[in-house]
This record gives C-alpha cells, structure tokens and sequence, in this order.
C-alpha cells in the first residue's frame, strides 16, 4: 500500500491515512509513504494506488502521542512518516508504550522531536530583519535557512513579537510574511533573493560591541549555543571571532580598573569615638541619631551611611528587611531600589498604606564585594545580625507594633534570635517572647531573582497573600486609623 501526503507537513493527511490502516489491519511493513511532487521510489508504483475506504470502528491513543507526531512530522527524515505509523501501530496493545524510554521507536521518536524544538529554538534566536525602503513603507526581510520544516512553526512567535511591522523571513523551502494581520506562507526563494546590508547593522554591530562581556566569556558553551553555521546571516558575525580573540586582554582591564566608592559627599567621616548602641529604648529620633555613629560590626567602613528604620511613631505593624541595597546605602532610606518598588506594590495590592507601617532592616550598612563600577550584595553573616540586633529591638521597644513581619532569612534569624526556616514557618501568626504576634514571609528581592515568569507569578501571590494577613490584623487595630 503506498501513501501520498500533500505535502512535507502534512499532518492531517498523514493522521487521516493511518487511522485508516490501522483500522483495516495493514502491517507498517506493507505500506511506503511519500510526498505528493517527489519522484518515485524503486519499489513504488507509477500509478498512485488509492488507500483503503476507511472502515468502521475506532481506537484511543494518548494525547502525548497526538503532540509527539505534530512536532515530529516536521522533522526532514523521510522515514519520519513510517516511523510514526509503526509507533502509532504498536499502541492499541501496549497503551504506556510511549513511557518507556529505552524503546527503540519511541526513543527515536523522542529524538527527532527534539531536534525540532530546537530548530525552532534557532529560529527564534538568530533570525535578522534587514530594512528594506524608508518608513511609513518600509517592510523588513530576513534569510533564514533552518534544518527541518518549522517555518509555519516558529512564524506566530515573530508576529507576537514584531506585530507592528511588515516583515517576510526568507527560506529555501518556505517563507512567512506578516501584513498586520495575518501570516501567509509562501513557496521558498533562494538566498540571492535575500537583502544583504542595510543602514541600521552598524548601530546593531555597535550594541552588540557593547554589551559583550568578556569575564563571562565560555567559547565552547557560546559555540554550541550559536553554532558557526549561522554566523553567516548575522550582521554581528564579523565581531564574534576579533571579541573572542580580545577577551583576555579585555578581562584583565576590567579586573584592573579600581573598584568604585560612593561619592564623596555622601562618604561618612570615620568617628573617633566609636559609639555602641545602649540598653535604652529612648524614641526614634534618638535612636536613629545614635546608630549614625555604630561601630558594632566592620560593616561601617565601607558603607556609605547607616540605613535606619522609618514610619510612624506609633503605627501598628512593623516590616523588617534584610539589609539596605545599594540604592538604599546611597539614598539613606530603607527600601527605595527595585525591591521597595516590588514591596510597594505587593503593600498596595494586599490594602496595606506604607505611610501607616513601620519599614526597617535586620542590618543598618550595606554588605557588599566590589565589581569594578558595580557593588555586588552580599548577605549578612550571623556575627553582623546579632551586632545589629540591638537597635532592632530598641526600634521594637520604641514602636510597639501589634505585628512584626520579617522578610527574608536574615529578618527572620533577628526577629526571633535564632534561624527559623521560612517555608516552614511563613503564612502563620507566632508569638515573640514580648506577646507581640510576628510574621515569616520572603523577601522582595528573592522575587526579583526568580528567572521563571511563571515561578515569580505564583510566588508573588504567595507574598501578596503573606501580607494580606497582616492587613486583617491592621483593619483589627484601634491605632490603624
């Protein structure tokens, strides 16, 4: 029996014609597949022979099954459409077959998939648009030349990503167009028909000079990322080998170049009289006037200005951070950088008004190592959280919060004296030793870290749903108003 698909990406044929011959019990020994247009094969008939009337009945097979063979069928491998139907052939009577990896048909299978993702992967990766003509009627045209037959594939991403212009990727096999729209599939060209420069690689080779960072440098990893078969269509190529060849030269620039400091003017003059914090609770001016001049711990010496707590005198919740950032040490207020930002919104989303709350940090200086122009965080060791301990806990005495949120393993080793486990103990009330309740969530910056946007999703509500808890309490509260 010999099959005809329409076309290399035929699924819809070729899922149609083997439903069909599973039904009518033909062996995948005794059927060939081929692409309407090839020339005929040694043992294929001149005459298409037309395939079985389907017969009645049906059969289940998995969804997985379903997916695998949208994405392998895009694979170039011609035997990729007898390999499906021998696969799709074996599991009427073996229904897990596709969980067992060490299969022949399926690790092949699992394989040519693969290769396709990746492809695809490619695709969206290396693919540069050159301008062709001048805005309002300029359209963008790139050269792509891909390994299997993706390009209907990968072309809704290009569409999500450029929606707002005309653009056409160009492959020897097929081309994408977008109007606006919609996409279209046209034929393929060849390469001659692809634009070669325009006005704007120069800008594009001038970023990419710039972002290079050569202390990050790994060739064989960038290598494998970005094989050198796709250098040839990157108007960046030209740089690649000369960054590569300069990296250690550039390196050792960079680790020459002094570390930065804080600006002068911001610089905290060194105290002769070093001052420890006393057993007084006394108010928060005081206090905070005190801790201008701490000495407890060698954190000091190269932080900008102590970082002290601030909010109401009296307000009825009190969030305690970790330590100040490196736009917190420069302005002198705690959380004011990126993840203050992030602790404003999630406050606003949870009903909580920061001008009502108390906002203040386990350690007063910023800890951090030296990176050329960048100071990189560094978190506080037990000795440091137990040094700053104390103006915590005469902030505690002065303000008499009905609730003490800590935020981060480093709030909470302070808040409670000891190391207490976050996802073990977050999401509850717990009693202090002086009656007040506190509360264990993360801290803001651990959001900012999360490079999955689906994780920082989820754990963002999980932070918002934390402080909810502390907003019932605060609507609870006589000095809320």
């Amino acid at each position: 029996m010999h099959i005809k698909l329409d076309g290399e990406t035929d699924f819809d044929g070729w899922r149609k014609a083997a439903r069909t011959l599973v039904l009518s019990e033909v062996k995948p020994a005794e059927v060939s597949w081929s692409v309407r247009g090839d020339e005929p094969g040694l043992f294929e008939p001149p005459d298409e022979a037309p395939p079985p009337a389907a017969p009645s009945g049906t059969f289940n097979v998995p969804a997985k099954f379903v997916d695998l063979a949208k994405t392998t069928i895009l694979h170039h491998d011609p035997e990729r459409f007898a390999l499906l139907y021998r696969l799709l052939w074996r599991l009427p009577g073996h229904h897990d077959l596709l969980d067992v990896a060490t299969d022949a048909d399926v690790a092949q299978i699992a394989m040519m998939a693969k290769a396709v993702r990746r492809d695809e992967h490619k695709m969206h990766a290396f693919v540069r648009f050159r301008e062709i003509g001048r805005e309002p009627n300029s359209h963008y045209v790139a050269w792509f030349e891909p390994e299997h037959h993706i390009v209907e594939l990968a072309a809704p991403f290009f569409a999500r990503r450029f929606a707002d212009m005309a653009w056409s990727i160009l492959t020897p096999e097929a081309c994408a167009h977008w109007d606006g729209r919609a996409v279209s599939i046209t034929p393929g060209v060849p390469k001659a028909e692809a634009p070669t420069e325009d006005r704007l690689e120069e800008t594009w080779r001038r970023y990419y000079a710039s972002i290079f960072n050569p202390a990050r440098l790994k060739a064989k990893a960038m290598q494998k990322e970005m094989p050198k078969k796709y250098w040839r269509n990157l108007p960046e190529a030209s740089l690649i080998r000369p960054l590569i060849e300069g990296a250690e030269r550039l390196t050792g620039a960079m680790i020459a170049n002094a570390a930065s400091l804080p600006h002068k003017a911001q610089k905290r003059p060194k105290s002769a009289k070093p001052r420890q914090p006393s057993s007084a609770s006394g108010d928060i001016a005081t206090l905070r006037e005190e801790a201008a001049d701490c000495r407890a711990c060698p954190l000091w010496e190269d932080a900008t200005q102590t970082v002290f707590g601030e909010g109401p005198k009296q307000a009825p919740l009190m969030l305690v951070g970790e330590q100040p950032g490196d736009k917190e040490d420069l302005a002198g207020k705690p959380f004011v950088g990126p993840a203050g930002q992030m602790l404003d919104r999630a406050l606003k989303q949870a009903g909580i008004a920061r001008n009502k709350i108390y906002v203040t940090n386990a350690v007063k200086h910023f800890k951090f190592v030296p990176r050329g122009k960048i100071r990189l965080h560094q978190k506080p060791n037990t000795s440091e959280i137990r040094a700053c301990r104390p103006w915590y806990e005469r902030e505690l005495a002065s303000i008499k919060p009905e609730l003490v949120v800590a935020m981060g393993a480093t709030a909470a080793q302070s808040v409670f004296g000891k190391i207490m486990p976050i996802n073990q103990n977050r999401g509850r009330l717990i009693d202090l030793d002086d009656g007040t309740k506190a509360l264990i969530t993360v801290h803001p910056s651990y959001l900012l870290r999360l490079p999955d946007a689906g994780a920082k999703a989820l754990e963002y509500q999980r932070f918002v749903d934390d402080l909810k808890i502390a907003a019932d309490i605060l609507r609870q509260s006589p000095r809320a108003a």
